[in-house]
Formats: C-alpha cells, sequence, structure tokens
C-alpha cells in the first residue's frame, strides 16, 4: 500500500469583488465570499445556479450574476454546536418532477446531545422557501457533544440513499450494530428501509445498516468507472482512509487502524493496522491531511483531469488531486496549497469546471480550472 509523503450582494459588487489567480497547476476564480462555514452544495438544473448549506442553518442559492439569494425559508431547526449544523445538500433523482431537495443536519435532544437526522422539502417555484420538510432519517441514540456526525449523502442511481455517519466521537459504537454511530446506512428514496439490506431480519442489528466500523466520513461520491461507492474518512492523529463500501462488511474502527490517538498514545481498542475480519482501506494517509468531500472527474472539458479524484483537506488547506488505476492510487498532487483555506466540498460543474467551498468564517465559492500552462502541456 503506498505511503506517499447572492442578493444579499448586487450583481454589481459581486462582479467588482470576483477574482482570478494562477495557483500551481490550477486558475482560480472567486464567485462568492462571505460565507460562514459553508458545507456542501448541489447544482440545480438548467443553469438555475446551485443550493448551498451553511453550518450555522442556512440553505442559500447562488446564480451567476445575481449572487447570493437570502436564506431559503422552511429549513429544520439545526443543532449549530462544534462540527454540527446544516451539512449536505443533494437532489432527488427526480427533483424536476418532485422538486425534493435532501437535507442532513445535527439535531439535538434534550439533554444536549445530537445526532445525524436526514429528510427531505420541496423546493417552490421561486426557491425562496423549502415546503413540507419531513424528517424520515435519525441517527440513534443520540451521543454526539458536538464532533463526527458524518452527513454525506449520495444516491446511487438504482433508486437508493447513502448516508454515512460519524461514531459521534464514542469510538466502541462504531461495532455496536445495535447503534446507528459509525455506520453507513441505506434508505429508498423515499426513506424507507430496503428488504435486501444486509442487517434486515438479524437481531440486535438495526436493519438501515449497510456498512459499520466507520470513524467520521467527510466525502463520498460514485465511481464512474464502475459505479461502486467510495468514501473517504478521518483517522485519528493520522490514518485518513479512502475505503469501497461493500453491504455488510466491517471497515475496522476502532479495532483496526493507521492512526494514533491524539495524545501520542495507541488507540485503546485498536488490535493493529490490519485485523482479521475487517476490510483495509483501498488508500490511507499516515499523516492526516483530514480529508473531506470528494468527486471524481467524468467530464469531459478537461482531459488531462478524466479519471481524476479531487478530495479536499482541512487540516492541510488544500485539493488533493489523486490519480487512479482501477482502485488503486498510483500519484498525489496537491493543488490549491497558496489559497491557504480549509477545504469542505469539492464537486464537478454541470459545466466541467471544478467547484469548491472553503470552510472559514468568511467562506468562499471558488471555480477551479487548469492553469493555462497545465492546458497547453496536453
Amino acid at each position: 500500500m503506498p505511503r506517499l509523503p447572492f442578493r444579499t450582494f448586487i450583481a454589481a459588487s459581486l462582479l467588482l469583488s470576483a477574482s482570478m489567480t494562477y495557483a500551481a497547476g490550477v486558475k482560480v476564480e472567486v464567485l462568492q465570499s462571505k460565507l460562514d462555514h459553508p458545507w456542501s452544495l448541489a447544482f440545480l438544473p438548467e443553469n438555475q445556479g446551485m443550493l448551498i448549506t451553511l453550518r450555522d442553518g442556512q440553505l442559500r442559492r447562488w446564480q451567476p450574476g445575481e449572487g447570493l439569494s437570502d436564506p431559503i425559508v422552511g429549513v429544520p431547526k439545526v443543532w449549530a454546536h462544534g462540527q454540527g449544523g446544516l451539512l449536505d445538500v443533494v437532489l432527488a433523482p427526480d427533483f424536476e418532477k418532485s422538486r425534493r431537495v435532501w437535507l442532513s443536519f445535527a439535531e439535538g435532544n434534550s439533554d444536549d446531545k445530537a445526532g445525524t437526522a436526514v429528510g427531505y422539502g420541496t423546493l417552490s417555484r421561486n426557491m425562496e422557501r423549502l415546503e413540507n420538510f419531513k424528517v424520515v432519517f435519525r441517527q440513534t441514540p443520540k451521543l454526539s457533544t458536538g464532533n463526527h456526525f458524518g452527513g454525506r449523502m449520495v444516491f446511487d442511481g438504482k433508486g437508493y440513499l447513502f448516508i454515512a455517519l460519524g461514531e459521534n466521537n464514542q469510538r466502541s459504537t462504531a461495532q455496536d450494530m445495535d447503534k446507528l454511530q459509525g455506520k453507513l446506512v441505506r434508505l429508498t428514496q423515499d426513506g424507507e428501509v430496503p428488504q435486501d439490506n444486509p442487517f434486515v431480519g438479524k437481531q440486535g442489528a438495526r436493519s438501515e445498516i449497510w456498512s459499520y466500523g466507520h470513524r467520521n466520513p467527510q466525502g463520498m461520491a460514485l465511481n464512474p468507472a464502475n459505479g461502486e461507492l467510495w468514501l473517504n474518512e478521518h483517522g485519528p492523529r493520522g490514518g485518513d482512509e479512502i475505503n469501497v463500501a461493500k453491504a455488510g462488511k466491517n471497515y475496522g474502527w476502532p479495532l483496526a487502524t493507521w492512526g494514533i490517538n491524539y495524545s501520542g498514545l495507541p488507540i485503546p481498542e485498536a488490535k493493529g493496522e490490519i485485523v482479521a475480519g475487517t476490510e483495509q482501506p483501498i488508500y490511507y494517509w499516515k499523516v492526516s491531511p483530514a480529508v473531506s468531500g470528494m468527486a471524481f472527474y467524468n467530464a469531459d472539458k478537461f482531459p488531462q483531469w478524466k479519471g481524476k479524484l479531487f478530495i479536499g483537506a482541512l487540516k492541510e488547506k488544500n485539493l488533493i488531486e489523486l490519480t487512479l488505476s482501477g482502485d488503486k492510487v498510483t500519484e498525489q498532487t496537491r493543488l490549491l496549497d497558496d489559497h491557504g483555506e480549509r477545504i469542505r466540498d469539492v464537486r464537478v460543474g454541470p459545466d466541467g469546471f471544478l467547484y469548491v467551498l472553503t470552510d472559514e468564517s468568511d467562506g468562499q465559492l471558488l471555480k477551479i480550472s487548469p492553469s493555462e500552462n497545465d492546458d497547453k502541456a496536453k
């Protein structure tokens, strides 16, 4: 295994504040600033812009030339503490008909503990309201005091929704099958449990579970080469991982890990890096970049990026570009090092450009393309 060392802003002011810079290997355009810890984005059809979640609980629409909308009304109340708040946003596969928008978010209880919840609402035609929001999934029990919510969502193209859940910084729960901490769950497009989920009917196991032994998944995407679901997750001190999620499999945490505790001591429950009965990551980092959003590049716009995997890095404050051969990482490059901001999410736009969100109090929406020199070299 390799170990490689808005309406809030009028259009005129938006255009004046936009900037174009050239970092190593890429061209960077700042489309929007003054975003308070943005977490995720989803592209609307027919050039209607994108939806952006802000961790404090706001859902906004951004459009070229128009900027940022006022907050969309009807978003559920979120538990905005620590890493918690409004998290992922995805459109239903039949959005153009149903107008369903799915959100994941941290939801609190009366004991000031929280867990990840997921639901959907109907986006009004004027895109100002999210109507009839319905929560269809709740992580139970609620154990988080502000850490490890996970929250990424992916529709698999076969009628199912996958939701990645952190273990709320309660390590052993990732192995407890009667709890939803440290799990990847699979639901139908209406939030029901599919009857072919691997643990349906098994005593002592939650039927929503697809796989388990996850720590804190922060990025998830379908591999366009084969349709497999890939996810990345934070290790502790070291041991960030990329895994391919298979039905019923145990991904090891906290029994198997390539990291150590933040104190420098071993993880108390760990039995080693490789443990029988657990799955090994297809790639890991011995020194954690603190991986976040991830996207496979499958557009035709920039052939030099075709087949690459892009992952945000929160601690390293850059964008990781991975070259793949099947499910092997053969090379990695760092982009946006000189931008110096935490990268929370990365998506491939319908226009073939990369779009990136920076996780800062003055967060930015960036549009990324290869630099002119890189274009000419290909």
